[in-house]
């Protein structure tokens, strides 16, 4: 069993500070992250948080905007219940995931199944 909300507030911010450590950029040279591309879902079963976005970076901070390039462009995100989140660069076209999404929360998600980007490959 599965639920599934859009990430905002401090759930937004605890995406992006756990983003900009992976990619080794300060969280400040983002704005948040991009609404349209994001989901976020508990998985009941494994207690596990998953979530995916693209950052949004700020125009004034150009390490933020290289960041977003090629495999930082999308991101997955897994937090056991009482962990930090673990980031997965997967950008936006398949390298390979480097994480399987669960099957059912891909499924709550709308995303095909073994993907780890909406409506992409795996």
């Amino acid at each position: 069993m599965t639920e599934n909300v859009v990430p905002t507030g401090q759930l937004a911010r605890q995406l992006v500070t756990a983003a900009a450590a992976k990619l080794n950029v300060p969280a400040s040279g983002f704005a948040g992250v991009e609404r349209a591309s994001a989901y976020y879902a508990y998985d009941f079963t494994t207690k596990t948080y998953w979530a995916a976005a693209s950052l949004v970076p700020k125009g004034s901070s150009t390490p933020a905007q290289v960041s977003v390039q090629d495999q930082g462009s999308y991101l997955l995100f897994a937090r056991h219940k009482g962990g930090a989140w673990r980031v997965f660069e997967v950008g936006a076209a398949g390298a390979g995931c480097p994480v399987e999404v669960p099957a059912a929360v891909a499924q709550r998600w709308g995303w095909p199944k073994h993907a780890c980007r909406p409506g992409g490959p795996s």
